[in-house]
């Protein structure tokens, strides 16, 4: 590329003379001449224009450097050091002002410092401010002054030439750019024009060749339809042709078979050539169908014309020979099929297999339908040398051999008829229709003897339970027969649909059968339960009399409800298998859970009562050794020791019942875990179903929860009552009145708190573990509350002086503490207001009213307690408290 020497003097001094021109940009060649143009674009940037500036900026420290040093010459000038310079710096839009700007900036300040420097060498010369702009402030005569001796910018004569030689050249490769501009417009213009001109003629050319291919493909078309029509015209004709030939030729023959009666000796050799037995077959079934279709036509009955010596002028002699020789060609095929069969000569059996006679011939005579053995054979294979009695796992293991077997038997069958029948998808549904609907019928008649809900069978025999297992083993594996079958073809025979019809008649009474067969078996447990509730409630138990009838009722064991509950599963699996729709099966479930739950309550029931008999006995034996008020010293040493053996038959009454509720809870237990893991998930996708279930469930539940709630109450009278008899023998009247004859009081608790709290804890020990939660809970609070009140009223009829009020206040301590286990605020709350109370016994008079401050509730009591102090008359007590309990009222 060819560069320019721009001499910055010459460029400076026309910038001067003219800033605002020289704002121009050139992005286009500059020469006509392609191998010295090249895209230029005038702009002073980047490292052309920092060189420009450090040039400058040389050239004035070159003076300034001058000056200082003896003032010698300059050693460079404009022309000594030009500038190399290339048209590319120019690129973009070239701005004087900017120029201008910055070479004031990275010149001024070398002057200042050279201004600085002047002042330093002539002391008559002040310094002055600094202006933003880099001139010093001095005075109006210094600064002319100044200005004559040292120019501000002493290089710009040397910079005008550069200028002024490189806005020249500017110029000119501005013009040159115009030029190659204004020609390459006018080279576009013309090859514009051109390439128009070309598409219009070619556009011109592809619509003829369009309108041309529209009508080669229109006459193409219509000579096509043309042709299809020729065709049609022609296959129609030959077919005609072919009709008309085969109907003259039906016709002799048919003329042949309307002659004479029974004549068939005069046929012609196609119905005689045994080798043109299947066209002869084919010609009499349409020679047969036109003459039946004619005289149905004529509406004339077709009667036997075999004796008929007189030809009818109609087609029923024809009729009747084409039967007699169908009939006749029929045994004749079917004749040759079988000994073909015997032989197992599949190509001669191919021969004659033409029509559904062959089929149903072929399926027939097949040994597993016409064998009489075979047929006794299933029967010992399933049912073995036992007969009715055998287990149903024992027929389950035999209908699996003997499925087994008849799934080969077809499988062999099935690749006979394929190599024989033309369509033997039709064979094979035939061939499994009747091995379903004759053999395994005939098997099944001998395994499910349905029995009636009249007279059950005994469960020696099996029961009501041994026939519906004998159905579920039958019929799921029936079911994998057909299975099998349809896995091995059976064509369009609905084989599912067929099994089940085999098991319809069971399959409806089912429901009943199975609630039937679970009330056989609850009725069969519950007397045997009752059985041995029998020898073990042997006559000479203490509470009833000899001779007396033994109640029969069965004792709650741990085993019955899962066993109960193994009955129920087993029977909501047979429901799971015989009923395929959901709502059918949410029906049927139900219905069987619905037994469960009368077992369970019935047994549990039963099982609570019972434990009560035990209870009421220990009542009644209580109520029979009670003491008089006036008896003999060894007639109430009797009446302690029967009353002794009555609370022990109370104690182990209480023990067995409470047994009894835990196991009632665990049987409770079993049946709603059961509920949750097997029942709901059968009942969830019926709406209404499971809530209804849950429903049953809390209405039988709270009749076993109503016998427990009966039992609980007897409970507690067993324990309150023996409580009771503590109280009135064990307690003595000096046990809160000490006498004073100089012993030290006694402190401890008396023989009847510790009596009772022993028993209590004692006796209680099975409700802790027996009861649980809410009913734990309730039971332990009412038992508390009515401790409190007979505490109370026993203590009532007692004096206390101040040391029987301290035995007092531990007898309370004790049964407080013992209370606590029950975990019963309300009790605890009680027996604390009980301490406070026993304080009356203890403090002066005069300090009595103090106690009561903070507990106002307690006043009540307070005033029957006070009046069991024995100073309460001595000390006047009625009148001292007597106006404090009216303001309390």
């Amino acid at each position: 590329m060819k560069t320019r020497m721009i001499h910055l003097p010459e460029l400076v001094e026309d910038m001067a003379a003219d800033r605002d021109g020289l704002k121009f940009s050139l992005n286009h060649s500059v020469s006509a001449n392609p191998e010295e143009e090249r895209p230029v674009s005038l702009s002073l940037t980047h490292i052309q224009y920092k060189f420009f500036l450090s040039y400058s900026a040389s050239q004035m420290r070159e003076t300034k450097n001058a000056k200082k040093n003896d003032k010698k010459a300059n050693t460079a000038s404009a022309n000594s050091s030009p500038l190399l310079m290339d048209v590319d710096d120019f690129k973009g839009d070239f701005s004087f002002d900017a120029l201008f700007g910055n070479l004031v900036k990275e010149l001024l300040p070398s002057f200042q410092e050279e201004e600085t420097d002047s002042s330093e060498g002539h002391n008559n010369i002040s310094a002055g401010d600094p202006f933003p702009n880099g001139h010093l402030r001095v005075p109006s005569d210094a600064a002319k002054y100044s200005q004559a001796l040292s120019p501000l910018f002493p290089d710009v004569e040397k910079l005008l030439p550069l200028f002024k030689d490189s806005c020249k050249e500017l110029i000119e490769i501005r013009k040159q750019i115009d030029r190659r501009l204004h020609n390459l417009k006018k080279d576009v213009s013309v090859q514009d024009t051109k390439h128009h001109k070309t598409l219009a003629e070619l556009e011109t050319g592809v619509d003829g060749l369009f309108d041309s291919f529209a009508r080669l493909d229109s006459r193409i078309s219509s000579v096509g339809q043309t042709a299809a029509k020729i065709g049609d015209q022609l296959q129609s004709a030959d077919s005609q042709r072919v009709t008309a030939s085969q109907t003259i030729e039906l016709i002799k023959h048919l003329m042949e078979f309307n002659s004479s009666p029974g004549d068939l000796i005069k046929l012609s050799s196609l119905f005689s050539d045994d080798a043109r037995v299947a066209e002869a077959a084919s010609v009499a079934q349409k020679l047969r169908s036109f003459a039946e279709e004619d005289i149905g036509r004529q509406g004339i009955a077709v009667p036997s014309m075999i004796g008929n010596t007189t030809a009818s002028k109609g087609l029923e002699v024809a009729v009747s020979n084409l039967q007699e020789y169908c009939n006749e060609l029929e045994n004749k095929l079917l004749n040759r099929f079988d000994a073909a069969s015997q032989k197992r000569d599949l190509s001669t059996m191919a021969e004659f297999n033409r029509g559904t006679s062959a089929m149903q011939h072929y399926v027939a005579t097949r040994p597993m339908f016409i064998d009489v053995e075979v047929m006794n054979a299933d029967t010992r294979l399933v049912l073995g040398d036992n007969g009715a009695l055998a287990s149903p796992t024992k027929v389950a293991s035999g209908l699996s051999s003997l499925y087994k077997e008849i799934t080969d038997t077809v499988r062999k069958e099935a690749a006979k008829i394929t190599a024989v029948f033309p369509s033997p998808n039709e064979v094979m549904s035939i061939l499994v229709q009747r091995v379903l609907e004759q053999r395994v019928t005939a098997l099944l008649d001998k395994l499910l003897v349905k029995p009636t809900t009249v007279n059950l069978p005994s469960t020696a025999e099996g029961g009501l339970l041994s026939y519906l297992r004998m159905l579920a083993v039958t019929y799921e594996k029936t079911r994998e027969l057909a299975r099998d079958l349809q896995a091995v073809g059976c064509g369009d025979l609905d084989v599912e649909g067929l099994t089940e019809s085999l098991f319809s008649n069971h399959k409806d009474e089912y429901p009943e059968y199975e609630q039937a067969s679970l009330r056989q078996l609850f009725q069969v447990k519950m007397d045997a339960l009752r059985m041995e509730g029998q020898i073990a409630d042997s006559p000479g138990t203490i509470g009833r009399s000899k001779g007396a009838p033994v109640v029969s009722s069965v004792e709650i064991s741990v085993a019955v409800v899962p066993e109960f509950v193994r009955w129920n599963e087993e029977a909501i699996s047979r429901c799971n298998l015989f009923s395929s729709q959901p709502a059918i099966l949410a029906t049927n479930v139900k219905a069987v859970f619905a037994c469960l739950l009368d077992q369970v309550s019935k047994y549990i029931v039963e099982g609570l009562e019972k434990a009560r008999d035990g209870l009421t006995e220990a009542a009644n034996l209580r109520e029979k050794f009670l003491l008089g008020t006036s008896v003999s010293r060894r007639v109430a040493a009797a009446a302690t020791s029967n009353a002794e053996a009555a609370a022990a038959a109370g104690e182990n009454s209480f023990k067995s019942f409470m047994v009894a509720v835990q196991l009632s809870g665990s049987g409770v237990a079993i049946i709603q875990q059961y509920f949750a893991n097997t029942i709901t998930r059968l009942l969830l996708p019926v709406d209404g179903a499971h809530a209804a279930a849950i429903e049953e469930m809390t209405t039988a539940l709270s009749k076993a929860e109503a016998a427990a709630y009966r039992g609980l109450q007897q409970c507690i009278e067993t324990v309150m009552a023996e409580v009771e008899r503590l109280l009135s023998s064990e307690q003595k009247p000096t046990d809160y009145r000490s006498p004073d004859d100089g012993i030290a009081p006694d402190y401890r608790a008396t023989n009847a708190c510790t009596r009772i709290v022993s028993y209590l804890s004692r006796v209680l020990e099975p409700a802790f573990t027996a009861l649980e939660g809410p009913n734990k809970q309730a039971f332990l609070t009412e038992l508390g509350i009515r401790l409190h009140k007979a505490l109370m009223i026993h203590w009532q009829k007692f004096s206390f002086n101040p040391s029987g009020g301290l035995r007092l206040k531990r007898d309370i301590t004790e049964y407080g503490e013992f209370l606590r286990s029950f975990n019963a605020p309300s009790v605890d709350e009680k027996f604390e207001s009980l301490g406070i109370l026993a304080n009356v016994f203890i403090v002066a008079p005069e300090s009595i009213a103090t106690l009561f401050e903070g507990t106002p509730s307690i006043r009540n009591d307070a005033q029957r307690f006070i009046q069991l102090r024995d100073d309460y008359k001595s000390a006047k007590l009625a009148s001292k408290f007597g106006s404090l309990w009216q303001s309390s009222s």
